[in-house]
């Protein structure tokens, strides 16, 4: 790794249950409204609470569930990003770039498709599909951190850049409805009847969601020497760190002393002090994980997350969005963009009694962002663990480099 390279997120893309668009989506983070779940339209849906926040229906045939959904999103929210950024084929024909999507399930609607007797696809082909589309020869990677993916797919797009790798890397995540991932959530108890509410009392687990978050990740250098960086007006983002780890502990369930989701909170955010102006926490709506979460945002970045003058706020994206798995770290770097760019924190999707276990600021109205540097944390089964941190790369905050 270079050390002396910077590290910067030029490009913001976004396919959520709210629409096409990084605009859709902040609108609906500003107006805050509750969504209630979709019940798809399939027939083998055979389970007690076949919920999930679908995607609009876009230029496919009816209502397909099963057809390339994930492999769409992405494409969509890539296309964005790519304009956000400035960026066309023949740019990125003529530099090293890379493309990497982080996805629960990839793309399972044809190996889903009635009740088996088809060929079998390989379902991690995302990136591929979307390398191919863009006519790009380099690298393309499909990471399966379950719902941590779109969190490593961007450590990753950093990786490639600190090492000289690629010069522009398209990075994020995807994930559309599965039958098989819902059905097991159902088997698990772990889906909440009602919508996703993080940090609320009487949760009672999660609800799925469809969507894709795609940022362009470039060497300051390149953006730099194709002007990227001189409109002065905060569009430009430093990728300030990315944290991993694996607890190695439990199939499901994350360790209870947390000491490696604190570990990757540390390694994104560097030296302390620990200043974030706002926190996109994990926040499922499961018992164990808003609660463990809370504990340990007290812990890092101290009490103030929770009460006091220096409180930090937190933007709870699955309570707008509900949880869209692998790409949900990646929507969630999105909405920390895009917090970053307004400069205010929106506020929360009404909580109904919070749970007094998660002493955690949500605040109801929009508060400004008192420190332009936003953490965005992501955990997945098998104990994987993900924190990025973005911040302003305008001159109130350093531009991201590589640690070596």
């Amino acid at each position: 790794m270079n050390a002396e390279v910077e590290v910067v997120v030029t490009g913001v893309g976004a396919v959520t249950c709210h629409g096409v668009g990084a605009d859709e989506l902040w609108r609906a983070m500003t107006a805050a409204g509750t969504r209630l779940p979709d019940r798809p339209a399939d027939p083998l849906a055979l389970m007690d609470l076949p919920l999930i926040n679908l995607v609009p229906d876009l230029d496919l045939p009816g209502l397909d569930l099963t057809s390339e959904r994930a492999t769409r999103f992405a494409s969509l929210a890539a296309a964005e990003a790519l304009a956000d950024a400035g960026l066309d084929a023949d740019a990125l024909d003529a530099v090293r770039s890379a493309v990497v999507l982080g996805s629960c399930m990839g793309e399972p609607g044809v190996n889903e498709r009635g009740r088996g007797g088809q060929r079998w696809e390989p379902p991690f082909r995302l990136a591929s599909a979307l390398a191919d589309e863009l006519g790009l020869f380099g690298t393309a990677l499909d990471v399966a951190n379950a719902c941590a993916a779109g969190g490593y797919a961007l450590g990753v797009a950093m990786d490639l850049v600190c090492a000289g790798e690629a010069d522009v890397v398209i990075a994020g995540g995807s994930d559309a409805y599965s039958r098989v991932a819902l059905g097991c959530f159902n088997r698990l108890g772990a889906v909440d009847p009602e919508r996703c509410r993080p940090f609320e009392s009487d949760r009672a687990g999660t609800v799925f969601a469809e969507g894709a978050g795609v940022v362009v990740v470039e060497s300051a250098a390149h953006a730099r020497a194709r002007g990227a960086l001189d409109s002065g007006d905060g569009r430009v983002l430093s990728l300030g760190g990315v944290g991993w780890s694996c607890d190695g502990d439990h199939p499901t369930a994350p360790r209870e002393d947390g000491e490696q989701i604190v570990r990757a909170m540390r390694r994104a955010l560097g030296e302390p002090p620990y200043d974030v102006g706002c926190v996109v926490p994990h926040g499922t709506g499961t018992r164990l994980n808003d609660v463990l979460e809370s504990r340990l945002l007290r812990r890092v970045l101290g009490a103030g997350t929770g009460g006091g003058a220096g409180r930090v706020p937190l933007y709870s994206l699955k309570a707008l969005l509900g949880h869209a798995g692998g790409a949900s770290a990646a929507l969630g770097v999105v909405a920390g963009a895009l917090i970053l760019r307004h400069g205010v924190v929106p506020g929360n999707v009404p909580v109904k009694e919070q749970d007094p276990e998660c002493e955690v600021w949500l605040p109801e109205g929009a508060v400004p962002l008192e420190v332009r540097r936003v953490l965005v944390n992501a955990y997945g089964f098998g104990g994987n663990n993900a924190s990025v941190v973005l911040a302003a790369a305008d001159g109130s905050s350093s531009v991201g480099g590589c640690d070596g």
